[in-house]
């Protein structure tokens, strides 16, 4: 069984990777602005670009200041979730691809870190149980 010090959760993985991923966004949306290659296309079925980007963003930010203290949750799926729009599995048949991988990779890895730091305090609890 677990100690009350290990069912105990700190969020400070989460945080970090979300603003991984608001930096990684901010640094394409900043490429896309300039007009450097490869940069995202400035729209996309159903709306453009940059909105999506600037919300995306937003979210990043907001989850990784309310999961300082705890209800952040929520927020930080709808990030990952976000950011899988712009870096999810399908760039990998992307045919930017080549030029895009360490962004792409960056941002999987930091969707995975949220989703396990989401998950850990759940099947903690459930193996307490």
């Amino acid at each position: 069984m677990y100690t009350e010090k290990q069912m105990a959760h700190t969020p400070e993985i989460r945080i970090a990777a979300l603003i991984a991923l608001a930096v990684l966004q901010i640094v394409m949306t900043a490429a896309m602005f300039a007009g450097v290659e490869p940069h995202p296309p400035l729209r996309v079925a159903p709306f453009a670009m940059a909105p999506w980007l600037a919300a995306s963003i937003a979210v990043c930010l907001a989850a990784a200041r309310l999961s300082a203290g705890g209800p952040g949750g929520a927020l930080s799926a709808a990030a990952a979730l976000m950011a899988l729009f712009s870096y999810g599995p399908q760039k990998f048949f992307d045919p930017a691809f080549p030029l895009i991988w360490p962004a792409v990779i960056a941002a999987q890895i930091a969707c995975v870190a949220i989703a396990v730091d989401l998950a850990t305090p759940i099947i903690r609890k459930r193996r307490a149980a």
